[in-house]
């Protein structure tokens, strides 16, 4: 530590003829000596003042997670045990008219849903966002990237999401074979470019505005036409090597067939709608994160270190945790009410959080004292796409367990 101190009889401004000489001078008195390092430069900004709320969090975000995993084992151990036993009684009596549940439906459980074309490369690109956003963090609580350089944490994530267009090729076409699609090219092409071009394409126009108002934030042509080149130069061909080594597999088998004729499925009871399901199924998943996403929006809009990686860590489990506990519970009570179109249902149920995440981000934006069109815009559109990577990552975690959940009680 050191204290500079002015010498006033050191500056001195002399003035000549149509000129003017400013000089300064200034001696430095060391105070106390102190071993610090050039990697713990930052240790004095990055103290941690913060980590009882986190505790809280962390706390809160287990009592939900547990009540979840109670319910889920309630279904699983005995709902479920009661089901099949009751089913197998019935299997040996010649009159069955009297079955319902989720028995019933089991000719038409797997048939193909309605824009199947849509949702594998959907699903493809939840998987290619996922792996990126757990590799990130990984890294950063690993101590790899450092929370002062905030550029280096944008440029390693991009980095890790071309990279793993192989992953979103490969999982996108086999699920496109699942829904009986034959064009695996047309599946690539679509996977590659869907997401990443909506993306790409709303950021670019946004950057138009920055650009109006001369604004050093905005994103260069340079910066442009590199990512371009790393999305149609590395992205675009690993996501065809994927979903060619995805196609070229064997398909996924199904423990049973599908009827020839879709089955009518009843009126359904109003908790068992598509859009009541959606609203509830983001309400838990959103009331694990939201103290920490305080914390994330703090460290985004108001220049603030987020260093905390591993407590964002803890809450991420516990997020998966919820998320796939929710969906499948939601859609089990689906099934027993005889509805089969589950596919998009566990999609959009996985992601449901994301409605809660971006009505919270509305409520933030109250607090920062935002003025003018351009920033309120840019504010809005960037927590609007945040929201939809988050929805479809956690749509894919409710869709995948949800499947996996499907084929074990049909089998």
């Amino acid at each position: 530590d050191f204290c500079p101190s002015l010498d006033g009889n050191a500056a001195k401004q002399e003035i000549g003829a149509g000129e003017s000489t400013v000089t300064y001078s200034y001696s430095v008195e060391w105070i106390e000596e102190k071993e610090i390092t050039w990697g713990n430069r930052w240790d004095r900004y990055l103290l941690n003042t913060d980590a009882q709320i986190h505790w809280y969090s962390i706390v809160n975000s287990l009592i939900i997670a547990l009540f979840l995993t109670a319910m889920v084992a309630i279904i699983m151990l005995r709902t479920l045990n009661r089901d099949i036993a009751l089913y197998n009684e019935e299997d040996l009596k010649e009159d069955q008219e009297d079955t319902t549940g989720w028995k019933l439906v089991h000719g038409d459980v797997f048939r193909p849903p309605k824009l199947g074309v849509l949702l594998a490369p959907l699903v493809g690109s939840g998987v290619q966002i996922l792996l990126m956003g757990v590799s990130t963090m990984v890294f950063s609580i690993l101590g790899v990237l450092n929370p002062s350089y905030r550029g280096g944490l944008v440029s390693f994530a991009l980095f890790l999401f071309v990279f793993s267009g192989t992953f979103a090729g490969y999982y996108s076409s086999r699920m496109y074979k699942v829904f009986k699609g034959t064009s695996w090219k047309k599946n690539a092409v679509i996977t590659a470019l869907l997401v990443p071009g909506f993306l790409f394409g709303i950021i670019f126009i946004l950057n138009f505005f920055v650009w109006s108002k001369h604004s050093s934030s905005a994103i260069p042509f340079g910066t442009f036409f590199a990512l371009i080149s790393m999305w149609f130069g590395i992205s675009f061909p690993l996501v065809f090597i994927g979903a060619y080594f995805g196609f070229k597999k064997k398909a996924i088998e199904h423990p049973v067939r599908t009827n020839p004729i879709p089955r009518q499925i009843p009126e359904q009871v109003w908790y068992l709608q598509p859009f009541v399901s959606v609203i509830v199924g983001g309400l838990m998943p959103f009331a694990v994160i939201f103290i920490e996403l305080f914390f994330i929006l703090k460290s985004i809009w108001q220049d603030q270190f987020y260093y905390m990686f591993g407590f964002l860590g803890l809450v991420f489990v516990i997020l998966v945790t919820t998320v796939v506990e929710i969906t499948i519970v939601i859609t089990y009570f689906q099934l027993c009410g005889e509805d089969y179109h589950w596919w998009w249902r566990s999609f959009f149920v996985g992601g449901s959080s994301s409605i809660y995440v971006f009505l919270y981000g509305i409520f933030y934006y109250n607090k920062l004292q935002i003025t003018g069109f351009v920033p309120s815009l840019l504010y809005f559109i960037n927590s609007l796409l945040a929201c939809l990577v988050y929805g479809l990552f956690t749509g894919t975690l409710g869709f995948f367990s949800t499947y996996w959940f499907v084929r074990k009680i049909y089998s």
